[in-house]
This record gives C-alpha cells, sequence and structure tokens, in this order.
C-alpha cells in the first residue's frame, strides 16, 4: 500500500519551529521508504495588515514553553520585535513566506522538511521579517535559483496560487493548529500521527502503528 508523510505548518508557527528538530529526524529515517510532503497551513491571513504588537504579548508567554519542550533557542533580533513591538515595522503574514516555500520547492523537490526549516530559522532565529522579499536573498546561495526568476516567481500569480491551494489543503484535512502530522495510506485516508509539539520517539512509534494497523489489514 502506497504510503506518505503530509506534515502541516505555517513559517509563522513558533511550535513549529520547535517541532523542526524532530520531523527532521523522522525525515531522515523514512525518506528511502516513502515521499515527504510539507503543506503551508496559511496559519495568519489578516484581510488587512495587523502589527506585531496584536500577538507579540501572546509570544512572549509562549516561547518561553517552546524552547523547553524542544531545546530550540529564539534568537535575539526575532525576540527584539517581541520585547519591543512600538518600535517594530513588522506586519507577519503567512502568504509570502508560502509563496516563497512553494517556489523552492518547485526547484528542490524531495527536501522540503529542509527548506522549511531553514525559512522558519530565517524569522525565529535571525530575526528576518518573512513579508519582505529581502528575508530570503541569503537562501539562494543555499538553494542555488536565479535571482532574475526568484524574486519574480515570488510575485507571480501561479506560486500565490500554488500557495493558497496549500491553505486549502489544510483546511480539508481540518487542521485546526500547527505543526500537525498525517500519515496518508492510498489517495483518500489519512491517519494524524502528530498534533503540536510531539517528540521524536513519540512520533515514530504513532507511525509504525499505523503502519502495522494497515498492513495487517491489507
Amino acid at each position: 500500500m502506497k504510503m506518505k508523510l503530509v506534515y502541516c505548518f505555517d513559517a509563522y508557527c513558533g511550535v513549529c519551529y520547535g517541532f523542526s528538530n524532530e520531523i527532521k529526524k523522522i525525515f531522515q529515517d523514512y525518506q528511502r521508504e516513502m515521499p515527504f510532503e510539507l503543506i503551508s497551513g496559511g496559519m495568519i491571513r489578516p484581510e488587512k495588515p495587523v502589527h506585531i504588537s496584536s500577538i507579540a504579548e501572546y509570544i512572549k508567554k509562549s516561547y518561553p514553553t517552546v524552547e523547553e519542550l524542544s531545546g530550540v533557542k529564539f534568537g535575539k533580533d526575532y525576540l527584539w520585535h517581541i520585547y519591543h513591538p512600538e518600535e517594530s515595522d513588522w506586519y507577519p503574514d503567512s502568504l509570502m513566506p508560502a509563496v516563497a516555500f512553494c517556489v523552492f520547492r518547485e526547484y528542490y523537490p524531495g527536501i522540503d522538511v529542509l527548506i522549511a526549516s531553514d525559512i522558519q530559522k530565517a524569522l525565529f532565529d535571525e530575526g528576518r521579517d518573512l513579508t519582505d522579499p529581502e528575508a530570503y536573498r541569503h537562501l539562494l546561495e543555499k538553494y542555488p535559483i536565479p535571482e532574475e526568476d526568484f524574486f519574480p516567481a515570488l510575485h507571480s500569480e501561479e506560486f500565490r496560487e500554488k500557495a493558497e491551494y496549500d491553505f486549502a489543503l489544510t483546511r480539508q484535512l481540518k487542521v485546526t493548529g500547527f505543526p500537525a502530522v498525517f500519515l496518508q495510506v492510498g489517495d483518500l485516508k489519512f491517519y494524524m500521527v502528530a498534533r503540536g509539539f510531539t517528540k521524536y520517539e513519540d512520533l515514530k512509534r504513532n507511525v509504525e502503528a499505523v503502519k502495522q494497523a494497515v498492513q495487517q489489514k491489507s
């Protein structure tokens, strides 16, 4: 039976940032056995731009928990915006990073997990504004794409539609929080194996349990 791991994340999801090391270990374990698909969730999609100050207090309270659970650290350049929101010029929106992710994925298929992790590092560690196209320029060294192709793609209807399609898939899977991981069996069956931060050992145990159950049925 054909299987695939599907990971729903969002570039602005701090818990996903903490989860990145766990999902990368799973990727290393299963990359030769089954494909991985990452889907951007569209967690922050305001009708009108909303300033970072509207969520800064929540982030201030929640990010230490993510650090404690995962061992990751949020960078000082990111946290400056959280502790000085009145001076920040950030208006978070999930669309631009989702589009950027789609562009990188188009050129470098099969390593979605690594691309997503680097985009999140750009925000949560390095403090880059993901709504600014320049936030991705440094990634063109690691994932070479000609600048004359990459930056127009960020503003193209083609890649915006790909990002919006990812958002629609997330809604179709009824994902209400990130991260969420599914084991897809065949074309239509999706088994949730992680919701929220999940340790590598627990996630692997869940994947193996679903695999075993499916194999016993077939």
